[in-house]
């Protein structure tokens, strides 16, 4: 049997586990930040998107053997796009982390886990942005780590977001936002 072969878009070993629990899981990883080829897309088993700041095209989604996936910082379809962690916060959106497939749409696709966290930023742990953003990057590997047999063998149960609400994007971001360390209540009470 040929050994399994993953794109991984966004981010690298460096900045995340995930591609070293891939490698000890004897699978071949491709890991890319850039454009995905047609000839990338035809060659991987599955595609996992985590950090990947760009959309698939239409005709790569089309070409996949199985629905690429994607981890999402928020419990959509709250806070779609960049920065979702930061837009929970500001909107008073629940906050939360998401596996879904992919689609043609900004994390449009349907979704096949989710957990959801009372984050109260009264608590020093929850303090800042990062902290709370390093919080639900570390529960986001393991809610895909912990689920990574069903998500192989596509043993779930995929559920279409029931609305579709507005996208962020990197140029929505406060210009007063100077750093990810300001603590969120003071922040809020500008």
């Amino acid at each position: 049997m040929d050994k399994l072969q993953y794109l991984f878009l966004g981010y690298n070993e460096r900045e995340t586990r995930l591609i070293d629990f891939l490698k000890e899981k004897k699978i071949q990883v491709k890991n890319l930040d850039g454009n995905v080829s047609s000839k990338d897309a035809k060659q991987a088993d599955l595609i996992i998107s985590f950090g990947y700041k760009k959309l698939l095209k239409k005709e790569i989604i089309s070409e996949l053997r199985r629905p690429a996936i994607n981890l999402h910082m928020s419990l959509l379809p709250y806070n779609r796009g960049s920065h979702p962690n930061f837009w929970s916060f500001l909107n008073r959106t629940p906050k939360g982390i998401t596996i879904h497939e992919v689609d043609c749409g900004a994390d449009t696709g349907d979704i096949i886990f989710q957990k959801k966290f009372e984050i109260d930023p009264n608590l020093e742990k929850y303090s800042t942005f990062k902290k709370t953003y390093d919080f639900l990057f570390l529960e986001l590997e393991n809610l895909f780590i912990n689920n990574f047999d069903k998500i192989v063998a596509q043993n779930y149960d995929p559920k279409k977001q029931e609305k579709v609400l507005p996208l962020k994007k990197d140029s929505d971001l406060p210009s007063n936002i100077d750093s990810w360390d300001i603590n969120i209540l003071k922040y809020l009470n500008k």
